[in-house]
């Protein structure tokens, strides 16, 4: 009878241990698709800048099905520099760009979040520059 009791005990611990590593498995794969996810948004973003187009938004991308990826450009986060010690001296702008990317519900078993930024830089063109043809 202790036997059948501690052969019992160790299968049900083994059991609850499989569950534990299915479920840290998953959420670590969730975790890095939240990760890439904002990756994209983030770049998808800094071609906005770069293109003057940056404005927040909202979207999906496809193939990752289930993820809300948020882009912001916030305005205060915006900064010109025209103090540069160049000859000519372009004026540089630098935006920080914010991505989100959240996967489910706040309290969710399979809710998976990743933020990340990027401070990007640009010139501005000279008024005076020639063009060339």
């Amino acid at each position: 009878m202790f036997l059948i009791i501690v052969i019992g005990g160790v299968i049900a611990a083994m059991w609850r241990m499989s569950l534990t590593q299915a479920a840290t498995s998953d959420f670590a794969l969730q975790q890095a698709r939240a990760y890439q996810a904002a990756r994209a948004g983030l770049e998808w973003g800094i071609w906005q800048f770069l293109n003057d187009e940056c404005t927040a938004s909202s979207f999906n991308i496809p193939g990752l099905d289930g993820f809300q990826v948020t882009v912001e450009c916030p305005e205060a986060l915006r900064t010109e520099h025209t103090d540069l010690h160049e000859e000519p001296s372009p004026d540089m702008i630098s935006q920080t760009i914010i991505a989100t990317a959240t996967y489910a519900a706040v309290g969710s078993p399979d809710y998976a979040y990743r933020r990340l930024s990027v401070v990007v830089e640009k010139a501005q063109p000279l008024a005076d520059a020639p063009v060339l043809e």
